[in-house]
């Protein structure tokens, strides 16, 4: 299955207590999604030698299921379709046709 969302790309959620947040997707795991600043678990951790302790904020994964890459031309929220330009596999925006990046 081609790739439609990647590390890096900036995307919305369209589902879910944080539908409508923005933020840049930081990793993948096991077949989800971790998003900056996007459902927030908060952690209590004890002290260390290295940590102080306390209540840290960390992004948890969500299904990629729940996000859509935005368009950095129309920015919205957008579905991405692929095509071959040049001999290279392309993803696009498919509201504005706008050209998101090379596919590997």
């Amino acid at each position: 299955m081609a790739e439609r969302l990647k590390k890096g790309d900036t995307v919305m959620v369209i589902s879910g207590k944080d539908k409508g947040k923005k933020g840049k997707i930081l990793g993948f795991a096991s077949g989800r999604v971790i998003v900056e600043k996007v459902n927030i678990a908060k952690r209590h951790t004890r002290p260390s030698k290295n940590f102080q302790g306390g209540i840290i904020e960390k992004p948890m994964p969500l299904n990629p299921s729940k996000l859509m890459p935005v368009c950095p031309k129309c920015g919205d929220a957008t579905r991405v379709s692929f095509s071959v330009i040049e001999n290279e596999k392309m993803r696009k925006c498919v509201s504005c046709d706008e050209i998101l990046d090379k596919v590997k």
